[in-house]
Parts: structure tokens; sequence; C-alpha cells
């Protein structure tokens, strides 16, 4: 294939991601959302696209042309304006600017860069709370010894296969660490979602959504949502391996060495988290990861079965 061809099957890529998220965004929105009426006479869920247009102060033809994935190239002050005109949040805002291709867009780090030997270092000091290194696209880099306690399971995989959302949408319902799994996979599949914004013309993240769609018929679900998000400081209930439930929060920090990874804290929320997560420490390295999965299933199976 040409450099040509190759360059026109990227563009055309990127517009019909930058339709399907346009028409998602404006089905969304109510018209009294944006004091409009709703009125009996609506075919269609949401705004309409003459609507949108207006708001925004754009041709109604062009805005289509745009929704259609046409070959146009809007500017950033007419793709501000669209932002505005469907109540999008910054990180929407964001995404919207990469996938319309315009100059300044945020670029992408390499997928994967090798962690700097202080990584594993700091991870370490952080102990007992549990903590790990995890790239964009969910790929667990590295962890501590309270995070190997709080997910066993996790660590015992190959480290090519250390992946959060690969895990969470394949893994047994018996095995799933998530206590509110519907809340906090739609929340991560929205990160991928921008991240995936920032890599559209990428090979190994192409494989990786394709990877992932053909395991899961739950992630096609959620993927053709387009919906976008950003990582934030906030709560989940985890799941142990023995069947106990603990809250932490969660805080992702940004480092300079590994621009394309977040280091994962997670605080215990309260004085029982506390003590679950010192118990599950002291038993990990008292007998391992595998030692902790082995204890958890005979717990579940119960005295007698």
């Amino acid at each position: 294939m040409s450099t040509i061809t190759t360059r026109s099957a990227a563009a055309a890529s990127r517009r019909g991601e930058l339709a399907a998220f346009l028409r998602l965004r404006r089905e969304r929105i109510a018209p009294k959302d944006v004091g409009l009426p709703g009125g009996p006479r609506r075919r269609t869920p949401g705004l309409r696209r003459e609507e949108v247009a207006q708001r925004a102060g754009v041709g109604v033809a062009w805005y289509t042309w745009l929704e259609q994935g046409r070959a146009i190239n809007p500017s950033v002050q007419v793709l501000d304006a669209i932002a505005r005109a469907l109540l999008l949040d910054p990180t929407e805002r964001d995404h919207l600017h990469r996938l319309a291709g315009v100059p300044g867009a945020a670029k992408c780090t390499p997928a994967r860069q090798p962690l700097p030997p202080e990584a594993q270092t700091i991870l370490d000091s952080l102990s007992p709370l549990p903590a790990s290194m995890v790239s964009a696209g969910y790929d667990v880099l590295a962890f501590n010894e309270a995070y190997a306690a709080l997910d066993p399971r996790m660590v015992l995989l190959p480290p090519s296969d250390r992946n959060v959302l690969w895990r969470l949408f394949t893994a047994d319902e018996n095995t799933q660490p998530l206590v509110d799994w519907e809340r906090e996979v739609s929340f991560m599949v929205g990160q991928l979602r921008a991240e995936f914004g920032r890599r559209l013309h990428d090979p190994g993240w192409r494989a990786y959504i394709r990877k992932l769609s053909e395991a899961s018929p739950l992630f096609v679900e959620m993927w053709a949502r387009h919906e976008v998000s950003a990582p934030v400081t906030h709560r989940k209930g985890f799941r142990t391996v023995d069947g106990r439930e603990v809250t932490i929060t969660a805080t992702g920090f940004t480092t300079a060495a590994v621009p394309d990874a977040k280091m994962w804290i997670y605080t215990p929320a309260g004085p029982e988290a506390v003590r679950v997560i010192d118990e599950l420490l002291v038993r990990y390295r008292e007998i391992g990861a595998a030692g902790l999965v082995a204890e958890g299933a005979e717990g579940a199976e119960g005295p007698g079965s």
C-alpha cells in the first residue's frame, strides 16, 4: 500500500470516529437541556443537526457534512463553538480536537516505554498502600507487595497478560475484583476511548481494541457509546481474594520519566479497609500470591463441600 493510500485510509478512519462521536453527543442532549421545546413531532433522540448548527453559529449543510465524515477542515474556533453547542466537558472537547486533526491537538507518546529503576523503588516505599504503574492501555507495568496482596490473581499472570481491562472483560464472574463493575469499567473504557483518540493511527492500539472487541460483547457495547473521561481521584469498592469488600480511594499521578503511564495509589477509606489490607499483606509475605488465591478458593468452598 502506498504512503498516499495509507494516509487517505487513516484520515477516513479518523473522520469516521469524529462523525460517530458528534452524532452520539448530539443525541444525548435533551432539547430542554438547552432551552428548546421538546414537542411531540421529534423522530430522533436529542437535538436536530440544524439546532446544533444554529447554536454553534455554523451552516446546517456544513455541520451535516462534518457529522457525515466528509473531508472538511474545521478551525479550532469552530470546533470550540460546536463543543459549547454540544455541552462537551474539557475531556470531550480535547477528544473532539484530536478527532478533527486540528493543529496543536495533543500528540501521543510511544505506547510502551521502559520503566526507570527508581519506579519500583518508589512503589515499594509506598507499602502498605497498594500501588502500581499502569500504561494508558491498562497494562500493569509494575506493582508493590501491597498491590499483589490486594489482587494476587493479577500478579500471577505472565507479565505480558497483566492488563486490567482484558481481565475485567474476560475473567470469570467469581474472580472479578470490582464491587461496582458496571460503573468502574464504564469509567475506564471512557479513559481508554480518550487515549485512543490520541493514537488513532497506531496499529498496536487498533489491534488492542479489536482484541477486546472480539473477546467481549460488553466491551463492544461500551465502546460504541463513544464516551470519554479523564482519570480522576475516586472511591471504589474492591473484593479481595477471600471475599471481603474494602473501599479504597484511587489516586493517579503522572511521572516525567514515563509520561504514558500513571502511578495509581490506593488509599484505604477507613480503619476496616486498613485492617484488611494489612492482614492480606502479612499473609502475602508468608505464603505468596498463589497461596492467597488457594486460601480464597478453600474459603469459598466452605466446610464439608
